[in-house]
């Protein structure tokens, strides 16, 4: 009895889904879906990893731009799926694999030399979802990312495929986690953090109102550059020196590598009175781990455990 009346609900539940499309106001655009896309392409690391976590690697005909390595317990599904370019795909690349739905973690990957503009996209057939915290318009953005926004954004997802109930027990798995993190740093004294994450004439630091800024606050300890508006922030090194700094953390990426920019402080006279360079207190951590997704928690987890060992 109890299978029937679960077959009788999955069956309206599909019907319910066929006569009301869904939509979704996505950054300006309103995105209606008439049926869970079948054919998805992502644009960027975090994207890639929310749909591989949500378990939808079979909807996927294609993937591009990694940052760094694939978190390992993804790395199997996302062998399955075709890599079109090592970052972003031409458009006539894209368009080559017929996507019905693609998702970007930046507003470039919607840009000319890329997926192109999103309502282009729309007017052919194929939904663009684009991160709320990347919105082309900076004034439709959370004015300070939250991890409350991040798990908007997983449960979009999950509504859109229709997977809901996969993305509800991913969010509450980063909770979790977050909350174990928070716990273990309570109590500590609030450390002072530099974000760094590349550029050597001038540096490009995590500011007050991105992912590395929702970071740092969830764990209490001080962003250095908090007063910097955005996401990240271009600033001078005469400024750097100027502010305590207890620890630095250090972007490790393809494109930046960590011991460079670490070798870069230590063997600079410039930087010897920085308190963190003097003790050589330097955390590297992937720059995936950044870009809002399913590792904002696991950032929490890696930075309390590295701020705060255990005696």
């Amino acid at each position: 009895m109890k299978r029937l009346l679960l077959v009788t609900m999955m069956a309206l539940a599909g019907l319910a889904w066929a006569q009301a499309p869904l939509t979704i106001r996505n950054c300006g655009l309103e995105l209606k879906i008439s049926a869970p896309p079948k054919r998805a392409v992502t644009m960027n690391q975090a994207a890639t990893e929310i749909l591989l976590a949500l378990g939808l690697q079979d909807r996927m005909v294609g993937t591009a731009y990694l940052d760094d390595a694939i978190l390992p317990e993804y790395a199997s599904a996302y062998a399955k799926v075709p890599v079109l370019a090592k970052q972003y795909p031409s458009r006539e690349v894209l368009l080559g694999v017929q996507p019905d739905f693609v998702y970007g973690s930046y507003a470039s990957a919607f840009g000319r030399d890329a997926a192109g503009p999103r309502a282009e996209l729309v007017r052919l057939g194929i939904i663009p979802y684009l991160s709320p915290m990347a919105c082309e318009d900076r004034s439709l953005r959370p004015r300070q990312t939250t991890f409350e926004d991040v798990y908007g954004e997983i449960l979009d997802i999950g509504r859109i495929f229709g997977v809901e109930s996969r993305a509800r027990a991913m969010v509450a798995r980063m909770r979790s986690q977050g909350l174990k993190a928070r716990v273990a740093a309570a109590g500590q004294t609030p450390l002072r953090v530099l974000w760094y994450d590349s550029g050597t004439d001038k540096p490009y630091v995590g500011a007050c109102c991105g992912a590395p800024g929702m970071i740092m606050r969830q764990l209490g300890v001080r962003n250095v550059f908090a007063d910097a508006p955005g996401s990240w922030a271009e600033v001078s090194w005469e400024s750097v020196v100027a502010r305590e700094i207890d620890v630095i953390v250090v972007i490790e990426a393809d494109w930046s590598k960590a011991e460079d920019k670490i070798r870069y402080l230590t063997t600079n006279p410039t930087f010897a009175n920085i308190k963190a360079v003097r003790e050589k207190r330097f955390i590297t951590i992937p720059f995936s781990y950044t870009t809002p997704g399913v590792r904002n928690a696991l950032a929490l987890k890696l930075l309390s455990e590295k701020l705060y060992p255990r005696q």
